[in-house]
């Protein structure tokens, strides 16, 4: 077994970090693993004493862990893999005993209906509290952004819009402006025209924008330095079965939600949507502490998690739907029909609190809502397909520039700045982004801006179009008109924006604050779809009796929404970056209310997604989760090799024999020197050593605690002690010490897969049973083993990668 990472210097000390895996570094931080509050800790009070004491005759009592489990036995330590198999057994153990019981009495039935409906009351309270931290972030983010502006006379905590809402002297036209608002210039000089206002509000802004980043990296650098990045690709891997502590603890909630707020405050690249999805799993898994059976059950607890992934891009979006979707799609391991119903209800409750919060003013759910009023023509699929052609290019290489960029920051010194570096990115950020009123505001806003389909009311420069005679007719729609000047301008300042986005977008996903990529990734593909959009406009106008626009757009009419080739070209460029297909489409869907525009994005996303595998197989969390080591066996890449399990398995010829523990042979000292000489996360046992006969598998933690347990609570055991695996202890000889009995945690079925087993057929049972390991064996005689780890190691080693990228750093 190849399992390195267990490091067991001494009996006593179970935190020695021991794992089925090496250890591993999240996002390139720093890590203090001593945080275990996502997990209970063991109940390791012995000190009741000899429980386990002398019989009735005085003669010591034979310690049978089938009668009395012991605390500990079956838990897992940080940064192992969970054995799904062991889990949904128990589960169902734990259900069958329950259904027995409920058969018994009143209060038994009661108990069962109860945990029966746990489930669905753990859902709703993961709904509530996930709908009530968004409704919050996204209120302070609101305010905190318009604070780098100015502030509001009537109540310091007005974000803009609400403190001009009230405002007797507010104007159609200028509707932003308020004497109760004030720009820091207007408050500091006095007035908010001339160069020297000018500079002092930039100025103010760039003060701003560095002060919300310091803040937000020093937070995460000191409390929780798991709260940084996006936590999507590690919630995949907790998901798949892997355990990392306080990943999704109370601390890195609290700190991830205070500096989500001030992330996205800072104007850097960045969304919040991303991080709702860690924060929404960090309230599921604190949540399933109050229930027995989701605390004590790795699986069960998984399922939990896949809802709250669920729940997280609902209250992002305002999606519910697509949110669970999501969830199936791009994050879920193991996603069963319960939990697909479940995950629907979480999202309907969140999606019901965030719209009772109204954070955004509107009394709508939805980011971005868009009415459009004219229906697109079969030919502007073409202009459509472009987008998502562009979309899938800007995806395959954002993903390449940015891993790039990460693995920069991972194997030179400036992984070591993680502060200095925040702010760098920072100060560029607000000093090229303030000049170009696109990128000064918000993302969210530039891309509600840009969605936007212009109207009569609209006084938006990118609706600056030149005046023509306009017959009201039965719809609100506008015909095509010629470009103003304001509208060149804005075409001159969004390329310059599309550009900016571009590059600041690389280096700012993955920095030590919290970063969402759906923003900024739609930010992208919006500015690129809008400037298609109104190029198509103008040659529709001005062009009107060429052959292509001959048939369906005449004179006068209204041909050409700019606003949906916004929307279009963000769906496609999201597409690009995280490979998302059915999901992408209904997010966008509920996102806009675009019903009637379903083609147009399914088109795009499709042509965004061939495009982008043709340049690169893997999406931007499969991408990180291979940087980062982690071992993910991702279910869409496909295993092509003609290899056998006999050239994977562990021990090879090279190798020292497989340890391995004989089932009456061995005493309690030699089972604590194999121990204490070998770093392996288990231990096949055997008739003999020498027939090898397989009689199954114990773990090496269940093996420890079992038996420091003995050592405490059983009279008489030590080290001469004899072990025994078997169903009925033999004949001791005379004044002999008592034995222990350690049948009770073994695994008696472990998998077995022949030496010729093809080894497309065992990744496929790692992949669809969850498994840690696998026995290899011929004719019944063990022969090796084989671990997720080897595996992966293997797939690397057979697409050329190196190997030991899945070691963890």
């Amino acid at each position: 077994m190849d399992n390195t990472g267990y490091c067991s210097e001494s009996f006593n000390s179970l935190q020695s970090g021991t794992s089925d895996e090496d250890m591993v570094e999240i996002a390139g931080a720093t890590l203090d693993f001593s945080s275990t509050d996502d997990v209970p800790p063991l109940d390791r009070d012995y000190s009741s004493g000899g429980s386990y004491g002398a019989g009735p005759n005085g003669v010591p009592k034979l310690m049978d862990l089938l009668d009395e489990p012991v605390p500990g036995v079956g838990t897992y330590e940080d940064f192992n893999t969970i054995d799904w198999v062991r889990e949904k057994s128990k589960d169902r153990d734990r259900h069958r005993e329950i259904a027995t019981k409920s058969k018994e009495s009143t209060w038994a039935l009661l108990k069962s209906i109860s945990d029966a409906f746990s489930g669905w009351l753990l859902m709703l309270l993961v709904g509530l509290m996930s709908g009530a931290l968004a409704g919050g972030i996204d209120i302070s983010a609101h305010w905190m952004t318009d604070l780098k502006e100015g502030v509001c006379l009537n109540g310091f905590w007005f974000n803009h819009e609400h403190c001009c809402w009230n405002s007797n002297e507010t104007t159609f036209q200028e509707r932003d402006n308020c004497p109760q608002w004030k720009s820091w210039a207007e408050l500091i000089v006095g007035s908010n025209d001339g160069p020297f206002a000018y500079i002092m509000n930039y100025l103010m802004y760039v003060c701003w924008a560095l002060l919300f980043s310091f803040l937000a990296v020093s937070l995460v650098r000191a409390f929780a330095p798991y709260a940084c990045g996006s936590g999507i690709p590690e919630i995949k891997t907790i998901l798949s079965g892997f355990i990392i502590r306080g990943y999704l603890g109370k601390w890195t909630l609290m700190i991830k939600t205070i500096t989500l707020v001030l992330a996205v405050s800072s104007g850097l690249s960045l969304g919040k949507e991303g991080p709702l999805v860690h924060v929404a799993c960090c309230c599921g898994n604190i949540l399933c502490h109050l229930f027995t059976k989701y605390r004590k059950n790795e699986a069960k607890r998984r399922e939990v998690l896949s809802a709250a992934a669920a729940v997280g891009v609902s209250v992002a979006f305002g999606a519910p739907i697509g949110g669970v979707l999501f969830s199936l799609e791009e994050v879920s391991y193991y996603f069963p029909l319960k939990t697909l119903w479940r995950s629907f209800f979480a999202a309907l409750v969140a999606a019901f609190t965030l719209r009772s919060i109204n954070p955004f003013g509107n009394s709508r759910l939805v980011l971005f809502y868009v009415e459009f009023h004219s229906p697109w023509h079969l030919l502007e699929l073409i202009p459509f397909i472009l987008l998502g052609i562009f979309g899938g290019i800007w995806g395959a290489f954002f993903i390449r520039a940015n891993i790039a960029w990460c693995r920069r920051r991972k194997t030179t010194r400036l992984g070591h700045y993680p502060v200095l570096e925040v702010l760098v990115v920072t100060a560029v950020t607000a000093l090229l982004a303030f000049p170009n009123s696109y990128t000064r505001m918000s993302t969210s806003e530039l891309i509600s801006e840009l969605f936007n389909d212009c109207g009569l009311l609209d006084s938006s420069q990118l609706c600056n179009y030149a005046n023509v005679s306009v017959t009201k007719s039965s719809s609100d729609a506008l015909p095509d008109r010629p470009a103003g000047h304001d509208v060149y301008t804005a075409m001159w300042q969004l390329s310059l924006a599309l550009i900016f986005k571009m590059l600041i977008t690389v280096v700012t996903f993955g920095m030590k604050v919290p970063s969402g990529l759906f923003i900024p990734s739609m930010a992208v593909g919006a500015i690129a779809g809008r400037l298609l959009g109104v190029g198509m406009e103008q040659l529709a106008y001005y062009h009107h009796d060429w052959v292509i626009f001959r048939g369906w757009c005449s004179p006068g009419a209204d041909c050409i929404t700019p606003g949906l080739y916004a929307m279009v070209g963000a769906t496609a460029c999201l597409g690009g970056v995280t490979r998302m297909t059915v999901s992408l489409v209904v997010i966008m869907f509920e996102l806009t209310g675009g019903l009637e525009y379903i083609v147009p994005l399914m088109a795009a996303t499709m042509t965004s997604k061939w495009v982008a595998d043709a340049l690169g197989r893997e999406g931007i969390y499969e991408a990180h989760i291979r940087l980062n080591g982690y071992p993910f066996l991702e279910s869409k890449e496909e295993f092509s090799h003609k290899t056998l399990a006999m050239d994977v398995m562990r021990p090879r010829r090279s190798d020292p024999p497989l340890s391995v523990i004989t089932q009456d042979g061995m005493s309690v000292e030699e089972v604590e020197s194999l121990i204490a000489e070998t770093s392996y996360s288990g231990f096949p046992v055997v008739v003999s050593h020498e027939s090898q006969r397989l009689v199954g598998f114990v773990q090496r933690r269940d093996l420890v605690i079992s038996i420091e347990n003995a050592r405490q609570r059983q009279e008489g055991v030590v080290s001469a002690s004899r072990i025994f695996f078997t169903e009925y202890t033999p004949p001791q000889p005379p004044n002999s010490p008592p034995p222990l009995k350690l049948r009770g945690i073994m695994d008696l079925s472990p998998f077995t897969v022949t030496d010729h087993t093809a080894m497309d057929i065992v990744v496929d049972i790692f992949r669809k049973l969850g498994l840690r390991q696998c026995l290899v064996t011929h004719n019944g005689r063990l022969l090796g083993i084989i671990t997720k780890k080897d595996i992966l190691k293997h797939m690397a080693q057979m697409a050329n990668r190196d190997p030991d990228s899945i070691l963890f750093n």
